[in-house]
């Protein structure tokens, strides 16, 4: 099994293109109001957001995106207007992380794990 895609809610799916687009995602599916789709630059998988009438509530969704180049990638979307809940700064499960939030308030986490993200030391 592989993981394909995520898709979150959004308000307005149209104002979150540039915001997704900003972070660096490619927009290859644009059925606007209702959905669109990206494609991570790495990888294969895609990201995609739906419209809704009311956000869920509850603390939402978090979205993990890795960049090997997590602290030139943050100084580049703090350039761009990008504004971050924290900065990169290592943590103790081995990844360095810097937190953020999309224009619908899901959580987004960008991060650099490297080998720890599937093999950390106390990996089973």
């Amino acid at each position: 099994m592989n993981l394909n895609q995520i898709t979150v809610p959004s308000l307005d799916v149209e104002k979150a293109i540039d915001f997704y687009e900003t972070l660096g995602l490619k927009l290859i599916v644009k059925s606007l109001p209702k959905y669109v789709r990206f494609e991570c630059i790495d990888g294969t998988s895609t990201f995609s957001i739906h419209e809704v009438e009311e956000l869920p509530k509850c603390d939402g969704i978090t979205i993990y995106f890795e960049d090997d180049n997590l602290d030139n990638l943050v100084d580049s979307l703090i350039d761009k207007g990008i504004t971050f809940d924290s900065l990169p700064e290592d943590k103790p499960w081995l990844w360095r992380e810097a937190h953020l939030k999309d224009l619908d308030g899901n959580q987004i986490i960008l991060y650099k794990a490297g080998g720890n993200r599937k093999n950390p030391p106390w990996r089973i």
